[in-house]
């Protein structure tokens, strides 16, 4: 058991941090806390899918390399997550700022209590 564990040590790594990531946007109520688990979370994703692109023994897709090749495909995607995921981080931590200036505070439920009231 121990040594089926340490062979798929990476992919538990990438679910303990989707976990992490998941109970952080759920559980906090302050807004960065979200916005640093959702970040966590896209961390645990990227991991997973590096880790299933994964092929013992593979070589690079070119024409001289020996079969079995490995597929850029998912390293492409994950780079293209990446630079999605510095662009949603940047947005969300504008629109965390602006929130703030108007509110005063960057407690979800305190935010609503104040919504609320108007």
């Amino acid at each position: 058991m121990i040594d089926f564990l340490v062979s798929r040590i990476y992919y538990l790594v990438s679910f303990l941090l989707l976990g992490f990531g998941a109970y952080m946007m759920i559980g906090n109520a302050n807004l960065v806390k979200k916005v640093i688990g959702m970040n966590v979370f896209q961390t645990g994703i990227f991991l997973f899918f590096i880790v299933t692109a994964f092929v013992d023994g593979a070589s690079p897709p070119l024409l001289t390399a020996p079969e079995p090749y490995v597929s850029p495909l998912p390293h492409v995607l994950i780079l293209t997550a990446i630079v999605v995921g510095v662009s949603l981080t940047a947005v969300a931590l504008g629109l965390i700022v602006r929130i703030y200036e108007e509110y005063g505070t960057l407690n979800e439920d305190a935010i609503r209590r104040v919504t609320s009231d108007e």
